[in-house]
């Protein structure tokens, strides 16, 4: 199967059957042994037209007179590859985006389909000047199309962080995310993984924001990487390994994750605990517990035990009980749009605007497991306030018995100073958008 059918096969199973990107392309790569060069381009071209999502729709429209909507799927994704190659893929010549989209027309389509493909595309080609977004009317249209973001979630970010920093998010939120590895130090040490790394030929650094953490910048497909399967390190963002350090857990504690599937922030927790103590991973899932189940198992880790629960019921379960307790929300993924390159077209204004509520009552609940005296930290991978900051207030207005703990001596020299609360930026901080606060039940 070459490159392209590859992509279209991926992509309608993206479309068609509404499958994960990255669970999509990696069930491909599972199933089917391929060169690098060849891996790159399919991912930059699934990920590419994915990402470029609405953006690619509106430039169809401006070539054809029917709706959209008629165009029959498979040939409608075909067009979509075909325009992202012609308008993004710079290394790639016109005429082959064009005749190899001809090519999967003729394979999935009829003679009237591969001329309309042909006839499209070879327009797109000869004359783009009706791909001009400021055609589209008003600054959030054309910087929805122009950065290939909705323009209902460009208008929340306007109003959140303005014109300017919006337009820089967006280009952020475009970019590759490099792979970020927690090391895991029960195994090895991070000078062990990343010298063999290094050895693998991966292109990698030590992260200026986590000690544990390694990022690579070039490397071969995850279902290479024996290390992983190995239990020596587990993919994890940087931005997202702070939050074990704000915890700063206690090898005689007991600490409360409250939503903690997949497990990455519970096992980073009971890792700094030496395996020691006791950490009760909770989760609402018994699917998303046999993955924490699995990581602990691969990583050597035998002091998490696992619990099935609303997060909104655990306060009443562990009244007063623990050392220690995360409540890492569900959130909108607004700070982790760059790593999920279809998250943007999944989500709706409605839905985000629901989670305040619910992300309310999981930390009040949370509070209540937590012992006179013990430890409280919230954490989002969000970047917008209504989530963060004022569900944070909200909730210490009122508690009186909590307050706000300083941040400064959990966290690396070059985020120190930032206030009582540490909100992470994509396009200031280059890493995923991330927030956290810690506080203390004094009574």
């Amino acid at each position: 199967m070459n490159d392209r059918k590859a992509a279209l096969k991926i992509l309608l199973d993206i479309y068609e059957n509404k499958a994960y990107a990255n669970i999509a392309l990696n069930r491909y790569f599972t199933n089917n042994q391929l060169e690098d060069i060849d891996r790159r381009f399919i991912t930059q071209l699934v990920y590419g037209t994915v990402k470029a999502g609405d953006t690619l729709l509106w430039i169809l429209r401006q070539y054809i007179k029917m709706p959209v909507s008629k165009v029959h799927p498979v040939i409608r994704t075909i067009l979509r590859m075909g325009i992202y190659q012609l308008l993004y893929m710079d290394k790639v010549p016109a005429s082959a985006a064009c005749n190899e989209s001809v090519k999967l027309a003729k394979k999935y389509g009829h003679v009237g389909t591969v001329k309309f493909v042909n006839a499209v595309l070879r327009s797109i080609a000869r004359d783009r000047s009706k791909c001009d977004f400021t055609k589209a009317g008003g600054q959030t249209a054309y910087i929805a199309l122009q950065y290939c973001h909705p323009e209902w979630l460009v208008k929340l970010f306007m109003d959140e962080f303005g014109r300017e920093q919006t337009i820089a998010l967006c280009q952020f939120n475009n970019t590759e995310a490099p792979l970020s590895l927690r090391c895991n130090t029960l195994k090895n040490t991070v000078e062990q993984l990343q010298e063999h790394l290094l050895k693998k030929g991966v292109e990698c650094e030590r992260s200026r924001f986590c000690e544990e953490a390694v990022v690579c910048t070039r490397h071969p497909s995850l279902t290479a990487m024996e290390f992983l399967r190995e239990g020596r390190a587990l993919v994890q963002d940087e931005s997202s390994m702070l939050v074990a350090h704000v915890i700063n857990p206690a090898p005689t504690d007991l600490v409360i994750d409250v939503c903690s599937a997949p497990g990455g922030k519970t096992t980073h927790i009971a890792a700094l605990m030496g395996n020691k103590g006791k950490v009760i991973a909770n989760d609402i899932h018994a699917h998303k517990i046999k993955l924490i189940e699995e990581n602990a198992a691969r990583l050597g880790i035998t002091n998490i035990e696992v619990n099935i629960e609303d997060a909104r019921n655990i306060g009443k379960s562990y009244k007063n009980m623990a050392d220690k307790v995360l409540a890492d929300v569900p959130c909108s993924g607004l700070g982790v749009l760059r790593r999920k390159v279809d998250a943007r077209w999944n989500k709706t204004k409605a839905e985000i605007e629901k989670l305040p509520q619910l992300q309310y009552e999981i930390l009040e609940s949370a509070a209540e497991a937590v012992k006179p005296g013990g430890i409280l930290v919230y954490s989002t991978c969000t970047i917008i306030k209504r989530e963060n900051s004022e569900v944070v207030n909200k909730f210490l207005a009122a508690h009186e018995e909590f307050k706000l703990e300083p941040l400064d001596d959990f966290l690396p020299s070059g985020l120190q100073g930032r206030g009582s609360m540490l909100q992470l930026l994509p396009h200031v901080d280059n890493v995923d958008g991330f927030f956290i606060a810690r506080m203390q039940k004094m009574k």
